[in-house]
């Protein structure tokens, strides 16, 4: 089996800020309570947008940042909860949009905040039975469409965004160790679907889906250290789903990972799911941060539940 790397990030954002000074003409909450429990002050909202327009935006830069072609690519994946339809999938009318390849698959793939990570792992399977070598993973939500706007211990933590990256699949490259977990539960994030009859509006156990990722984050980050048999020192920047600052910062002071080695993103765009670890790859490569042959440790939490890590360097 051959591996991958990234070739290309790109990302796309809704133009309107919604911050949390406007949510509190909203919901009961203001500023200070929001910034302190989940560290976010503005977040993205959708309004003229599609979420197909951001998958096409996110999409469109990831390939001119790798310099392929549509015609180069071998399979297309958008992880999302959010698409414009149940059917068609936001993956084939990117296809259509991009102008990819038709001899190709192209689908969706629901694993909520783990699904950039899961759609990687998939797609460097798929490459490497493809004759094409390069692939386009998107992640994509328009998750203000989801949220209960009533309710202040969710409406608080969503927003809107992409992010995509082209993943090249080269002989002699290392297969990637992904670690992929999942326990299922209905309760602690819980998004209604066609067959219910109650609204699909976004429900959270906060503390639990809290206990659960600081349970889980490190265990996800040590599994991909032991795999590859390197230490922290070899990692260049650790990617974790931008879920909650507390999340992050009391990962980062539990395992001693030093802060300019722990990129955080979520004071701007809030909870953007399966968009989330995409787009903070995005905005490391655009502040030069990362660039080839840099070693990103990405690890992702969410609905399911789900969970994954991954090491993956850039081409």
């Amino acid at each position: 089996m051959n591996g991958i790397k990234i070739a290309g990030l790109g990302k796309c954002v809704p133009g309107k800020v919604l911050t949390n000074d406007d949510l509190a003409k909203m919901v009961e909450t203001n500023d200070e309570w929001i910034v302190s429990r989940t560290g976010i002050k503005t977040r993205h909202e959708c309004t003229t947008e599609s979420h197909g327009d951001l998958c096409l935006g996110a999409a469109k830069a990831a390939l001119a940042d790798a310099g392929v072609s549509p015609e180069q690519i071998g399979a297309c994946i958008v992880a999302t909860v959010s698409a414009d339809n149940l059917c068609p999938a936001a993956a084939c009318l990117l296809q259509r949009d991009l102008g990819l390849p038709e001899d190709i698959p192209c689908f969706d793939l629901d694993a909520a905040c783990t699904g950039f990570l899961e759609a990687l792992h998939v797609m460097e399977c798929m490459l490497n039975a493809s004759r094409r070598k390069f692939g386009l993973v998107v992640g994509a939500e328009a998750l203000s469409r989801l949220v209960n706007w009533e309710d202040r211990g969710t409406c608080i933590l969503f927003g809107d965004g992409a992010g995509a990256a082209v993943v090249e699949c080269r002989e002699g490259w290392e297969f990637t160790d992904t670690v992929l977990g999942c326990r299922g539960d209905e309760k602690l994030l819980h998004i209604p679907g066609a067959g219910s009859l109650e609204p699909s509006l976004i429900s959270m156990e906060g503390t639990a889906v809290f206990r659960f990722a600081v349970e889980m984050i490190p265990k996800c980050i040590e599994q991909v250290l032991s795999r590859k048999q390197i230490g922290m020192e070899d990692v260049d920047y650790f990617v974790l789903h931008q879920a909650n600052a507390r999340i992050i910062d009391h990962v980062m002071h539990k395992l001693h990972i030093p802060e300019e080695k722990c990129y955080k993103n979520i004071q701007e765009y809030g909870n953007t799911s399966a968009a989330s670890i995409p787009l903070a790859l995005a905005e490391l490569k655009e502040l030069k941060k990362i660039g080839s042959g840099s070693r990103v440790l990405m690890v992702g939490f969410g609905g399911g539940m789900t969970w994954g890590g991954a090491l993956v360097e850039l081409a």
